[in-house]
């Protein structure tokens, strides 16, 4: 055992809570879940989570560190309402489906390669827009709190980044308490108990959240949360390490998991030298992190009554901070190219926007958009360039048809 690598992967497992929770909690709200369903939703991805960190991180002997989807959960937030909880149910069990096929046979690469990744990242971002804007709209009802938090949020990012979220949480906590907003009410350490939703198809909800999920998912956490690893000299085989994040997807997705995956933010916290000097060590890290989220699903009815206590302003900020590294990384990467950056800005307003069709969120109409000006764009600029060739095809004859004026011999050919 190590002291660095357990740290490290205790506070990985803290970080993933933190913000990211909160949104599962506030998809759940929204759509309007009963306890049971959002107590076996926390189960079903701490579990997937947890097993497939000890597993893959065991059998690698690298810090695989996995985690259920942000983005995922953030784009439900909006579109699980729109549908019934069984139709989403089946909708998660589709894209889990999906994303292990792609991913275990080799085909996310060149999926992936077909959509720019502008586009991707700026759905991305519009969907985390709101959740951004989230920090200020909550001034005006609780300046105090949401304005300490803030504040807290980047006093810790300049001194101790690693625990930027975690000090807004305990910050959002103490201002809370000293106000009294605190209405935590729990009779004891309740025991979660799986609740099975026998899965429904629809084409809205396949549409509408499935489609969003898998893309968010596979472009959002899985490629990179393979680069952190990469990064610091871990060549994990992908194809196993996808494919079983997805094939956990699969099986818990009856008992409320959205998505499994490698983790990208909460990973570089265990993959670097400060979990341990030694790299063949880390991968105790991983395990930690992995019966972290084991002891905290057995407890997801309690952790629910903890956070349906909370402010819903504290709870807006904490997830707003908690989404600004993905915000700031999506909107880098949505104009970072220039040949698609009209394309990408077309998505993220699409997206932004919350439009709502044939009862399909905006996430899928961005990224629909975005593909068709892509398409349409690059066409365009495929005719010019033919253009271009032809005019140089029309002068390059010109000047042939000026070369028989030269005198016989070359002479004066200069």
């Amino acid at each position: 055992m190590s002291l660095t690598a357990v740290t490290a992967g205790t506070v990985a497992m803290v970080v993933s809570y933190a913000g990211p929770l909160a949104l599962v909690l506030a998809a759940a709200d929204a759509a309007g879940l009963t306890a049971a369903q959002s107590s076996s939703w926390v189960w079903a991805i701490s579990m997937g989570a947890g097993l497939t960190c000890i597993g893959l991180s065991w059998w690698s002997r690298a810090p695989v560190i996995t985690a259920f989807s942000t983005p995922g959960a953030a784009i439900l937030v909006t579109a699980l309402a729109q549908h019934g909880y069984a139709e989403a149910v089946g909708a998660f069990l589709a894209a889990g489906v999906a994303a292990t096929a792609l991913t275990a046979t080799g085909l996310f690469a060149r999926v992936l390669a077909r959509i720019p990744e502008g586009v991707v990242s700026a759905m991305l971002a519009g969907t985390l827009f709101s959740f951004g804007t989230a920090i200020f709209t909550s001034l005006p009802s609780a300046p105090l709190l949401a304005g300490a938090m803030l504040v807290g949020y980047l006093l810790a990012r300049r001194f101790v980044p690693t625990y930027a979220v975690v000090c807004a949480l305990v910050v959002g906590l103490a201002v809370a308490g000293a106000q009294g907003g605190l209405d935590v009410r729990v009779s004891g350490p309740g025991l979660a108990v799986p609740h099975f939703t026998a899965p429904q198809f629809s084409v809205g909800a396949l549409v509408g959240i499935g489609v969003p999920l898998l893309v968010a998912t596979l472009a959002g956490q899985y490629a990179p949360g393979m680069a952190v690893l990469r990064a610091d000299g871990y060549r994990p085989d992908e194809r196993v390490v996808c494919g079983a994040t997805g094939a956990m997807s699969v099986l818990l997705a009856p008992f409320g998991s959205h998505a499994i995956n490698p983790a990208a933010i909460t990973a570089a916290i265990c993959t670097g030298p400060d979990a341990h000097r030694d790299p063949a060590r880390r991968w105790i890290a991983g395990v930690t992190c992995g019966i972290g989220y084991l002891v905290v699903g057995c407890f997801g009815s309690t952790l629910v009554a903890l956070f349906t206590g909370l402010p819903k302003a504290l709870v807006a900020t904490l997830a707003g901070v908690a989404l600004l590294g993905a915000l700031s990384g999506s909107l880098t990467r949505t104009v970072a190219e220039e040949r698609d950056r009209e394309a990408a800005v077309i998505t993220f307003l699409a997206t932004a926007s919350g439009v709502t069709i044939a009862g399909i969120g905006s996430p899928f109409w961005g990224l629909l958009a975005g593909v068709v000006a892509h398409v349409l764009l690059g066409a365009g600029a495929r005719k010019g360039f033919r253009g271009l060739r032809g005019l140089r095809r029309e002068s390059a004859g010109a000047l042939r048809e000026d070369r028989d004026l030269e005198p016989a011999g070359g002479a004066e050919r200069g």
